[in-house]
């Protein structure tokens, strides 16, 4: 069997209540459809590199500041599940066991990634007494 070719991805910018093609690539998408058709639109942001590598150097940090963990993947590995950040195996034997989600850019959306980053924040301050410095600066200033 053989794999299916994937789509292509457009790009498109909100303004006000439309959508405008972000460079003449996305524009061509439209070539062929009529002034007024009726097209679907899957609506999906785009992930942020930025906030993922911030997960990252948010785990070591806690772990340099409190020597919770020996690696920021036995940290992640502990986080995921204890945010119910996971995919429910069901085994032969009736149990539900709950495996880590991953947090990768094809399989996480920006706002599930936003909702994770928010809870693993929260954890760390709950369970290791952990707050990251620009958050400590939010804290005081609210």
């Amino acid at each position: 069997m053989s794999k299916r070719a994937e789509k292509p991805v457009y790009a498109f910018i909100r303004h006000g209540n439309s959508l405008r093609p972000e460079m003449a690539y996305d524009l061509q998408a439209l070539d062929g459809i009529e002034q007024g058709q009726r097209v679907k639109v899957e609506i999906r942001q785009w992930r942020n590199m930025d906030r993922l590598k911030a997960y990252w150097a948010t785990l070591q940090d806690c772990i340099d500041a409190t020597g919770c963990a020996p690696s920021k993947e036995a940290l992640d590995a502990y986080i995921r599940p204890a945010v119910n950040f996971v995919d429910t195996l069901r085994l032969a034997n009736g149990f539900l066991v709950g495996v880590p989600r991953a947090i990768n850019t094809r399989e996480c959306e920006e706002p599930e990634m936003i909702a994770f980053f928010n809870a693993a924040t929260e954890l760390l301050a709950r369970e290791f007494g952990y707050v990251a410095p620009e958050q400590e600066k939010k804290g005081r200033a609210a």
